[in-house]
């Protein structure tokens, strides 16, 4: 080892010392110029040594003002690396290092946030760089660049893997086969092209909705007003505090008090009426959960929105070639084969008080003029308060009560009043046209007793907001689903062999009014999600947040934002 490097190392672990003793929470001095260009290098791998062995001991931090968040997964890197520098060489910036600053600063195009990639830290390395002519002679300033890039590099790579909706205990951080065969291989990989881009590229989904959501957010970015309004919690207990919010959050919009003569609440009521006004809806001048919705979204809720999305589809498993796909707020369901959509269909879903469930199964039978066994959670609710008023409930609602043999039970005969949440009975309703299934159902393994089904309330379809149910789906064109259905699983059988059921004994066993559960061979993926946005013709859609999913995620990974 030269004696010049030897110096450098003593002074540095001086440094170290004296930041220890003087408690300043960095390993590293301000500065450490070096004077002959080739033994920068030498010295950057130094320094990255030390840097980390510090932050492994002080959660992440580096110095006072900055942290890194994946250290473990970064000096792992770095130990594969032999600790030389990969952003930098010869006092210069890479091509890598180039990629990735230009994916951080347009990063949102991918739902993510700047911010969390060491934005204002490479942002303030950079302007140093174009303005101090000495940064190029500084080993820390090249060494905060090193580390920045690289633990930048892991978190978007984790982001855009798995998304930021898991608690980390669950994350693929803290799974050791993950951090040499994804992270750092990655990054090896990056290196080795000089390009980050591919390498991100390669492990977000490639799911079409996903693909087409980020096709649609580059013009939603790029149109954004970025403007962070006052963000309105309703209700809200202090409604004095409530109501100094909206004063200001609707100053925010250009509403200013034009009458000051007029009492407090009737001139807020005008404010109120001028922004619905400006908004193009009904100006009645209250305070509702509409009007409140109404402010609240904004552009920058909406990019919350946006990346919420696009990190549920990270959840997801790799989508089958078929599959039936069901998303809530939008109230449709389609079927996709080979990235084509060949059915569409209105559905109506839980409401918000009996959601529908998010379910990933497969449909394993169908079943024409099904019976209904009401669920536990229904019999609470409904039922049983139903029948301690009247016991001709049943009768009313055309409900049988059986006991366990399937004998009937004369509800007359039983104390209602001593039963508070469970019966020792089925409740049932027999097939036809009045049950609340319909005449088709499709059953698939869940653990929350919910189907797909027909309805024998087929003019809800109309309605524009269909969440109405007790947590099932009612499928409007449920005709054409089990015909799909019945078309491909004929593909299971072999040639020549008897097929049990085709298209045209579901049209017969309909006519006929028979009760027939028919096993479907090929299973049908089915996925029940939940997805407020989707790109559409290159633009993005919203649909509302009908459940409030997606604001308590907003509220809780992206409150700051």
């Amino acid at each position: 080892m030269r004696k010049s490097r030897l110096a450098y190392i003593f002074l540095i672990l001086l440094g170290v010392t004296t930041a220890i003793n003087c408690h300043n929470g960095s390993p590293l001095p301000e500065k450490a110029m070096v004077k002959k260009p080739e033994e920068m290098d030498d010295q950057i791998s130094d320094n990255i040594k030390l840097a980390l062995s510090f932050a492994k001991e002080n959660d992440g931090k580096i110095n006072d003002s900055a942290a890194l968040f994946l250290y473990h997964i970064v000096d792992a890197f770095y130990k594969e690396n032999d600790y030389h520098n990969i952003w930098s060489e010869n006092e210069s910036w890479k091509p890598l290092a180039d990629s990735l600053i230009a994916f951080i600063n347009s990063s949102k195009y991918s739902g993510l946030y700047p911010g969390d990639y060491h934005f204002d830290e490479l942002r303030q390395l950079q302007r140093r760089f174009y303005t101090d002519t000495l940064a190029k002679k500084d080993a820390i300033f090249w060494t905060k660049g090193e580390l920045f890039l690289s633990d930048a590099f892991m978190r978007i790579l984790k982001d855009l893997k798995e998304g930021r909706l898991l608690p980390d205990s669950n994350s693929i951080i803290n799974n050791e086969m993950f951090v040499d065969s994804f992270f750092v291989m990655k990054l090896i990989e990056a290196k080795k092209i000089n390009s980050v881009q591919p390498v991100f590229q390669s492990v977000e989904p490639n799911s079409p909705g996903y693909r087409d959501l980020k096709e649609a957010l580059k013009q939603f970015v790029d149109s954004m007003d970025a403007t962070h309004y006052v963000y309105l919690f309703y209700p809200q207990k202090d409604s004095v505090k409530f109501v100094k919010s909206l004063r200001e959050r609707l100053s925010q919009s250009g509403i200013t008090s034009k009458i000051s003569s007029l009492p407090d609440s009737v001139l807020l009521s005008e404010q109120i009426k001028e922004y619905q006004g400006k908004r193009k809806v009904k100006a009645d001048g209250k305070i509702t959960p509409k009007l409140i919705a109404l402010l609240n979204s904004t552009d920058v809720e909406k990019f919350k929105r946006i990346a919420v999305t696009l990190d549920r589809y990270k959840a997801l498993p790799s989508l089958p070639e078929k599959y039936v796909w069901v998303n809530l707020p939008a109230f449709f369901l389609k079927v996709v084969d080979s990235d084509t959509v060949v059915l569409t269909s209105k559905i109506i879903i839980g409401k918000p008080a009996t959601p529908t469930p998010l379910i990933i199964s497969k449909i394993s039978d169908m079943v024409t003029y099904p019976v209904w066994t009401i669920p536990a959670s229904i019999i609470k609710k409904d039922v049983l308060p139903g029948l301690k008023k009247d016991p001709g409930y049943l009768a009313k609602k055309g409900f049988s009560l059986l006991d366990y043999r399937g004998d009937s039970v004369n509800p007359y005969t039983v104390k209602w009043e001593k039963y508070k949440d469970e019966i020792p009975w089925k409740v049932q309703q027999g097939s036809g046209d009045d049950n609340a299934l319909g005449i088709f159902k499709f059953n698939f393994r869940n653990v929350y007793s919910v189907y797909l089904h027909d309805t024998n309330q087929r003019y809800l379809f109309s309605n524009s907001n269909r969440a109405l149910s007790h947590g099932c789906v009612r499928v409007q064109k449920w005709r054409e689903l089990a015909y799909y259905i019945a078309q491909n699983d004929s593909a299971a059988y072999a040639p020549g062999k008897k097929i049990p059921y085709d298209i045209d004994s579901i049209k017969i066993w309909v006519a006929n009014r028979s009760r027939k559960q028919i096993i479907v061979k090929n299973k049908m993926p089915l996925f029940i999600e939940y997805f407020t946005c989707e790109g559409k013709n290159d633009k993005v859609v919203f649909h509302e947040d009908i459940y409030d999913d997606d604001k308590m995620y907003a509220e809780k990974y992206f409150a700051n934002k």
